[in-house]
């Protein structure tokens, strides 16, 4: 049970929890633009998902059912971690199954499963700013999305397709929200990028370093920056399966046995693939 004689409920102030929720809805209505917040002190180290872990903390309720990946696993040390550190100051319950979740928290990977309507994915963001990779003055940065000034990033897309004959970003590939603001969907695969379009659920976007805040509403367009004659495309698995599972058509890991020089492949949820085995 909770100790509320150290800890407030899901650990931050009331006041803090007010002023993330309020950041949160005017991100909502704004899809795609950064909202600066005060970002909190927590007992983890910046840069281990404390903006996502901020935001899952201000939205959480004793109603909720809580699911946490880290890179499509639920246990991983990050996932597991988080995991205690939100029911230790909840007693929210936890859950494996993406569908039963009301609110996951995920670092780099969208659950094989679609998001329903009433599910909220809270995204762990290293760095928000899409435009970082051509201009480094936040200033700057600003101005452009003011501006809708988006070319450069245009030209470094067509540059990168003149030197490697397609488009070379694998992770945190840039997208166009609503037609309106250029966005990084966090460092998810391309896998993941077309589940952000039209999607029924609430993506929640938070970096606790950079203190930003940014959201996909429900029904929303996404749309990966890509040219005519060089369309957008995924990570390509084809013939492949997953060995647990038998999977296919999903994101999957590749694996290597040392000892047997075997090369092999998992489904990178782990959720989805126990879900599948009946575990």
């Amino acid at each position: 049970m909770i100790d509320q004689k150290h800890y407030n409920f899901a650990f931050l102030d009331e006041n803090s929890k007010r002023e993330i929720r309020r950041c949160i809805l005017k991100a909502i209505a704004i899809p795609g633009y950064q909202v600066p917040f005060g970002s909190r002190e927590l007992p983890i180290g910046r840069g281990w998902g404390t903006g996502g872990i901020q935001v899952t903390l201000s939205i959480i309720g004793n109603d909720d059912l809580l699911k946490v990946i880290d890179q499509g696993s639920d246990d991983s040390v990050n996932a597991i971690n988080i995991k205690k550190f939100v029911n230790s100051t909840t007693d929210v319950l936890v859950t494996n199954d993406s569908e039963k979740a009301t609110i996951i928290q995920t670092r780099h990977r969208i659950p094989e499963i679609p998001l329903k309507e009433g599910q909220v994915l809270v995204l762990q963001v290293p760095i928000p700013e899409p435009l970082r990779i051509i201009e480094p003055k936040e200033a700057t940065t600003k101005k452009m999305h003011a501006q809708c000034e988006y070319s450069p990033m245009w030209l470094y897309l067509y540059e990168d397709l003149l030197r490697c004959g397609k488009i070379g970003i694998g992770a945190e590939y840039p997208v166009t929200v609503e037609n309106r603001y250029v966005m990084n969907p966090s460092p998810i695969p391309r896998y993941d990028v077309p589940k952000l379009n039209q999607a029924e659920g609430l993506y929640l976007f938070g970096a606790g370093r950079e203190k930003k805040i940014y959201a996909i509403p429900p029904y929303t367009d996404v749309t990966p920056l890509s040219f005519s004659d060089a369309p957008f495309e995924t990570e390509d698995f084809r013939g492949k399966v997953c060995r647990l599972c038998g999977a296919k058509g999903v994101y999957l890991d590749e694996l290597f046995d040392e000892k047997t020089g075997e090369q092999f492949y998992e489904c990178s949820d782990t959720g989805f693939c126990a879900k599948r085995r009946g575990e």
